[in-house]
């Protein structure tokens, strides 16, 4: 186990200094903003829909490390998948991040995104796992600007 929380660790630390897909998106045709006033994490995420695909993502924000890094390996996760898919995939990081830890999860489901299941042994930090997540499916949701 000392060897994934290591990975868990590296990761979280490497997304944190160096965010994929930070800062604005002017093409954005989708964004919303999300909060967690518990910690006072801050998140934008900006998304171009084309054809019912994420063509184009981006975020925004402020936060603890695990949030800018879930953040961060989220918009890498969901560039190029269609609307449908990237539902499904947050509902699958969410199902991850809040199955209880006397239950085993499969590591490969998520791919590169298991790394975050570390913060289930520190339920407080599920929501900043989450933020982000919980805001690309708000961006998603919206009814997009009349042009």
């Amino acid at each position: 186990m000392s060897d994934l929380s290591d990975l868990y660790q590296e990761v979280i630390l490497d997304h944190n200094r160096r965010p994929r897909n930070f800062g604005p998106l002017p093409e954005a045709n989708r964004d919303a903003f999300g909060h967690n006033p518990l910690c006072g994490d801050q998140v934008r995420v900006f998304v171009q829909l084309e054809d019912d695909v994420v063509r184009e993502i981006r975020f925004e924000g402020s936060g603890c490390a695990i949030s800018k890094a879930s953040a961060s390996l989220m918009t890498d996760a969901v560039k190029g998948r269609r609307v449908a898919d990237v539902m499904a995939l947050v509902d699958d990081f969410q199902a991850m991040v809040t199955t209880p830890l006397d239950k085993d999860i499969d590591p490969e489901a998520l791919g590169k995104l298991s790394v975050l299941a570390g913060v289930r042994e520190f339920p407080v930090r599920i929501k900043c796992a989450s933020l982000a997540w919980h805001t690309l499916k708000a961006a998603i949701s919206k009814t997009p600007d009349a042009a």
